[in-house]
């Protein structure tokens, strides 16, 4: 049976971190591991735990904001690329992938299975949105193991309200994955560093060799946590060789694992590498990029200059108290970012670099930020601390999450095809700039119902091939952002400029006509 708050006896076997602000007063969970699972167990814990009452609201209200109107956006251009590898057969999607698609098959497999459920938005979505509200009570395990509860649950609460992991939990594509499977192994990480046993290490190893197959870029976060196990390990193995064995076992696992995509990835990076990339950010800049993202997710959002300021305060304050708390957990939490960044800022001048491939830094990020509660005086330490570290985090993100709901944050392809097909007579031309976009458009509009025919283009070239075989008809260019990534020339985008008319855009999508 677990201890009732009044009980203090056991308060002295807390970590100094927890006895100063326990928000269980007392209270021993009697579930410490699966043997201990029972119906009576699992009654006392909830009635009786604050640190689970909480985190089960958490993970409900997370559940509730992220399957919450999962198909009111219509599929972007990534999404409707994931439809279509996902259709496509288990050994046509690994084909594809060593065929040059960069991104890993894990994802699209999973999504060939959802496929038997249909091919709708919510179908596509669902198991980004249900990796996303997993990764939340993950990722108070990885707070609990990395310092304590309290950071657990403050962690949690950032993760569960944050509008950037709301937006990637609602989108078919395969960060969400990746995220959720960087944070399960991380709670074997933190431990494996404290027990160095085989069986943590392993268990960290498969999980990051499954993050590896979500994306590859799970390979960045992954080599900076062993390049930190090596050092915080390095006296126990200097001392004793066979202490290496736990993490060697691990790295072994991985490498078994990966093997096929390790192979691939090496082919593929000197594919993407043979010229420059045509889009994405670039330098320094990605630093900005991506803590104004995780921070806020857009800084045109009602409400979003708060976040956008505060958090990255906090995230500093966080680093300085892990720095006071324990000068390892502020050289890892230094070093897991520094090399994320140096690393991107490297390779942002190789292959097309974006925020939402660096989504892990969020564990990071987050937990810092819930480090920083840790700075208020001794004191006035409290469970209102930790109370009011968790509604803060939730006023701040309520202005976002309701403009996030109350319109569309991605491009409206749905909407767009309706006005497209209100438009179009029977034999008219519609071209797509660049080819490519026809993916979501055609997820909406079909040419066959619509008796048009529907053209690709990429170049000028492309589309006065295209326009010399009008007679009496109307030529509708359907045309966004991606023709100065698809056509760096600017030739396609100039005779647009010269031959065409605008009939209007809809959330980025431009509709143009000859003139």
């Amino acid at each position: 049976m677990g201890r009732k708050r009044g009980d203090r006896g056991t308060e002295k076997k807390l970590p100094r971190t927890d006895l100063e602000c326990n928000l269980d007063d007392g209270f021993t969970n009697p579930v410490q591991s699966f043997h201990d699972l029972s119906v009576g167990n699992i009654k006392e814990a909830i009635f009786q735990s604050r640190y689970l009452q909480i985190l089960l609201s958490l993970t409900v209200i997370g559940a509730i904001l992220r399957f919450y109107n999962l198909g009111y956006n219509s599929l972007w251009l990534d999404e409707a690329s994931t439809l279509t590898f996902a259709v496509q057969s288990i050994p046509d999607i690994w084909q594809a992938t060593t065929a040059g698609e960069f991104n890993p098959p894990l994802f699209y497999w999973t999504e060939h299975i959802m496929l038997l459920f249909g091919n709708s938005e919510v179908v596509l979505r669902f198991i980004p949105a249900l990796l996303g509200v997993l990764t939340i009570p993950l990722v108070y395990l990885v707070g609990k193991e990395f310092m304590d509860r309290n950071t657990g649950i403050i962690a949690a609460a950032a993760f569960a309200f944050s509008p950037f992991l709301l937006f990637y939990s609602q989108e078919a594509r395969a960060y969400s994955m990746t995220l959720f499977f960087v944070a399960f192994s991380m709670v074997f990480y933190f431990r494996a560093l404290k027990s160095n046993t085989i069986q943590d290490w392993a268990l960290f190893g498969i999980l990051s060799a499954l993050a590896f197959w979500s994306h590859f870029y799970a390979m960045v976060i992954i080599g900076a946590l062993v390049l930190y196990a090596l050092y915080e390990l390095y006296p126990k193995i200097r001392n004793n060789l066979d202490a290496a064995r736990p993490l060697v076992t691990g790295g072994v696992l991985f490498g078994l694992i990966c093997l096929p995509l390790i192979l691939v990835t090496i082919q593929l990076f000197f594919r993407r590498t043979g010229s420059a990339p045509t889009y994405g950010i670039q330098g320094p800049e990605i630093i900005i990029a991506t803590f104004t993202q995780i921070s806020c997710l857009d800084p045109q959002i009602p409400g979003a200059v708060i976040s956008l300021y505060l958090l990255p305060l906090l995230f500093i304050a966080g680093i300085i108290q892990a720095f006071l708390l324990d000068k390892n957990k502020g050289i890892f939490i230094v070093t897991l970012t520094v090399l994320t960044f140096i690393i991107s800022n490297i390779l942002s001048y190789m292959i097309p670099m974006q925020p939402r491939y660096l989504i892990f830094l969020a564990i990071v990020y987050f937990i810092t930020i819930a480090l920083s509660c840790r700075l208020v005086p001794d004191r006035i330490h409290s469970r209102g601390i930790v109370y009011g570290f968790i509604a803060l985090l939730v006023v701040i993100n309520i202005p976002m999450l309701a403009a996030y709901s109350s319109g569309f944050v991605k491009e409206d392809w749905r909407g767009f095809s309706g006005q497209l097909q209100q438009l179009t007579r029977q034999g008219d031309f519609v071209v797509v700039v660049p080819g490519y976009v026809s993916q979501p458009l055609d997820y909406y509009y079909s040419n066959t119902s619509d008796q048009t025919i529907e053209f690709s283009a990429y170049t000028s070239g492309d589309l006065m091939a295209i326009n010399a075989q009008k007679t009496n008809n109307t030529l509708f260019f359907v045309v966004t952002g991606d023709i100065s990534a698809a056509n760096p020339e600017g030739d396609a985008a100039t005779w647009l400029e010269e031959n065409t008319k605008s009939l209007g855009q809809n959330t980025g999508i431009y509709l143009l006509t000859s003139g």
